[in-house]
């Protein structure tokens, strides 16, 4: 067990910017169902500056912490340990400090989406597309390299990005092929489709959405639904939120840090949903 799960333990989620981040809801649901009620989980605005000294001034009471953008890549320097997830991609999310003080780095987001997938019965695919190429995109890439048994098709906008996709996939184990962003309503008609740009980037691509469309994994969760993702639904196709996975990546976080599992999965997600709700 890398943490005492019954002493006062605190943790917190970083980046840059914060304040919008979920990820306080969900923990602190988990401690109340888990009855840990002396741990705590706060928000700090850290940038890549100002990391080093952040994690210095930490003291012995504290069990992990979520890492958002931009930290994933500047935080793997200041660790003792990376496991191969997070090796893969190059992206920590989650620093968990063990009982004999050192510093671990897991990425739960390539896990997260792929229990994201599983709950909504997506176990294995032939083929799939990526809209966009960004940090995420590779974590996407890391999910399809345990579910795609075919090519992967990213949609990007330079041939920067492309070469950057293909390299990749090539480190991942991934058959990709890259294609320019003017043709991205193709990819609506893969059997599963992973969105990762920003919000709006997708909007011009609802009016191609197909009459049968098989699933879209929309990555944002606010303001939600996207308009991709509502024309999806309406025609019946599945849809996997960047809520699911939010939801899932916390739910192993919380397992990680806490040493109790498993997370209160239903839970996290109600308190989540009602958060958004009241934005």
């Amino acid at each position: 067990m890398r943490v005492r799960a019954t002493d006062a333990r605190r943790a917190a989620v970083l980046g840059s910017p914060i304040a919008h981040s979920l990820s306080p809801v969900l923990h602190r649901t988990a401690y109340r169902e888990l009855g840990l009620d002396d741990w705590s989980y706060d928000r700090f605005e850290v940038d890549e500056e100002a990391l080093p000294g952040f994690l210095g001034d930490l003291g012995p009471g504290w069990a992990g912490l979520s890492l958002t953008m931009p930290l994933k890549r500047a935080v793997i320097p200041l660790l003792d340990e990376v496991s191969e997830t997070a090796a893969s991609v190059e992206a920590v999310n989650t620093v968990v400090f063990t009982d004999d003080g050192r510093r671990v780095g897991d990425n739960t987001d390539i896990p997260g989406m792929v229990a994201a997938l599983r709950e909504r019965g997506i176990e294995q695919v032939d083929s799939a597309a990526i809209l966009g190429a960004g940090a995420t995109a590779s974590s996407a890439l890391a999910a399809l390299a345990r579910i795609c048994t075919g090519e992967v098709v990213a949609y990007v906008r330079s041939a920067e990005r492309a070469a950057e996709m293909r390299q990749w996939g090539e480190r991942l184990g991934v058959e990709v092929r890259t294609e320019d962003w003017a043709h991205a309503a193709r990819a609506l008609r893969a059997p599963l489709v992973i969105a990762t740009t920003p919000a709006g980037t997708t909007d011009a691509l609802s009016a191609a959405v197909p009459e049968r469309p098989a699933t879209l994994f929309d990555v944002l969760y606010d303001p939600w639904p996207t308009d991709l993702a509502a024309r999806w639904s309406g025609y019946g196709g599945a849809v996997v939120s960047g809520l699911d996975l939010l939801v899932h990546q916390a739910v192993l976080q919380v397992e990680q840090m806490t040493g109790r599992a498993p997370a209160p999965l239903d839970a996290m997600r109600k308190a989540g949903e009602q958060a958004l709700a009241s934005r």
